[in-house]
């Protein structure tokens, strides 16, 4: 099983709250995911979302309080996956893509109302929005049911 750790970034706009994540291309469709990556070896999970922020997106962040953790059990296309999502704050700098680090097409800021409408990689839309408004930690989710894009 892979361990991709990642981290929720997030600010106020006006009255709603907006995620930053990355848009990809798959069989045609737009697929978010929240910036993040492969751990290298004798890294923690926070310093690889850190060392991997600061390549992709040309930024330095505080990672914080693990939010949630699930897996993707995905054997018949491709490795299982364990994600784990991590709070991120103090954001320094203003992200960039940097297209030398990632296959990710551009950064977008999508309102966090949007999350669960949206093609997410994982699909944790909903359980992100519920983090936000009860400020209780999903923790633990388990499975998490994955729509292929192929």
């Amino acid at each position: 099983m892979k361990v991709r750790p990642s981290a929720l970034i997030w600010r106020q706009n006006a009255n709603h709250t907006e995620i930053l994540l990355m848009r990809y291309q798959y069989g045609g469709q737009d697929v978010f995911a929240l910036p993040g990556g492969s751990p290298d070896r004798g890294e923690t999970l926070p310093e690889t979302i850190a060392r991997e922020i600061q390549e992709e997106l040309g930024v330095s962040v505080e990672i914080g309080e693990m939010i949630l953790a699930g897996e993707m059990l995905l054997t018949q296309r491709n490795n299982d996956v364990l994600h784990i999502v991590f709070a991120a704050r103090n954001v320094v700098g203003e992200p960039k893509l940097n297209p030398d680090e990632t296959t990710a097409l551009e950064l977008v800021w999508k309102p966090l109302s949007e999350l669960d409408n949206l093609n997410l990689y994982p699909n944790i839309g909903s359980r992100l929005q519920s983090w936000f408004s009860s400020a209780t930690y999903p923790g633990y989710v388990g499975r998490i049911e994955q729509q292929y894009f192929g």
